[in-house]
């Protein structure tokens, strides 16, 4: 999609971020840098999300993909390294499927094989009767606080509150039914490229069961561990995160 928003900076190998649910690329600003010192670092606003908040939103986590990679195309990439976090790690997976030649190197980032997560802090449908009694303002907020140990208190809790508000109803209705629809499970033995997994310990979103699944089937992988971070651990701790991410690129 190439009316996708899109921030690109840096000149340097590509490195594609890819946001979660209620995220947008500003949520990315302290990754973006640190990383566009060593990477052409490349963050979409995924449909009806952020910046693209005008373009029709996706309904399935492969269409989500697929949007993805047609910027891509249309930026003339042919070899990336690729970073998802969250929903965002879910669309990686798929995107790994649908073109795993063009991906240098994978990280998948506080995610999982299920979009219908186990043991989440509330089930999908739970989310989406919420959103439509809460709103989105309330909702995003309300999800945000769940992404960080301290919460609401946390530095950068209102930049992730400012990135949900971006979104439109709609897309996050339809991002809670592409994530509930979607299983990436037996995909996993088909990813060839050398994966990083990253997951915090207070993760209240996946649980440890769902990283090990990803560790334990993808072929070429390492799983590291974040004591004391939640689900945004790249807000959380982001000097260690952004090490973290240039050593297994380096």
């Amino acid at each position: 999609m190439k009316n996708l928003f899109v921030n690109d900076v840096g000149n340097e190998f590509p490195l594609v971020m890819v946001h979660g649910f209620l995220g947008s690329s500003i949520m990315w600003e302290p990754q973006i840098e640190e990383l566009k010192k060593y990477y052409r670092v490349i963050t979409p606003d995924l449909p009806g999300f952020g910046y693209s908040n005008k373009v029709m939103p996706c309904n399935s986590i492969n269409s989500m993909a697929k949007s993805i990679l047609e910027l891509i195309d249309h930026m003339g990439i042919n070899k990336f390294h690729l970073l998802g976090h969250s929903m965002g790690g879910m669309i990686v997976q798929e995107m790994t499927k649908l073109a795993d030649d063009k991906v240098e190197k994978l990280i998948c980032y506080g995610t999982g094989p299920r979009g219908n997560m186990p043991e989440r802090f509330e089930t999908i449908d739970q989310s989406r009767e919420r959103l439509k009694v809460e709103g989105l303002i309330r909702t995003s907020n309300r999800i945000a606080k769940t992404w960080f140990v301290n919460e609401d208190k946390a530095k950068h809790f209102d930049l992730c509150s400012k990135a949900g508000k971006l979104a439109t109803l709609e897309a996050a209705d339809s991002a809670l039914v592409a994530m509930k629809n979607w299983d990436g499970l037996e995909n996993l033995k088909n990813i060839k490229n050398k994966t990083l997994i990253i997951w915090g310990n207070k993760d209240r979103a996946y649980n440890r069961n769902q990283v090990d699944t990803l560790n334990e089937n993808i072929r070429d992988s390492s799983l590291i561990i974040f004591e004391g971070c939640s689900h945004n651990i790249h807000l959380e701790n982001s000097d260690k995160f952004n090490k973290t991410v240039l050593e297994f690129l380096k």
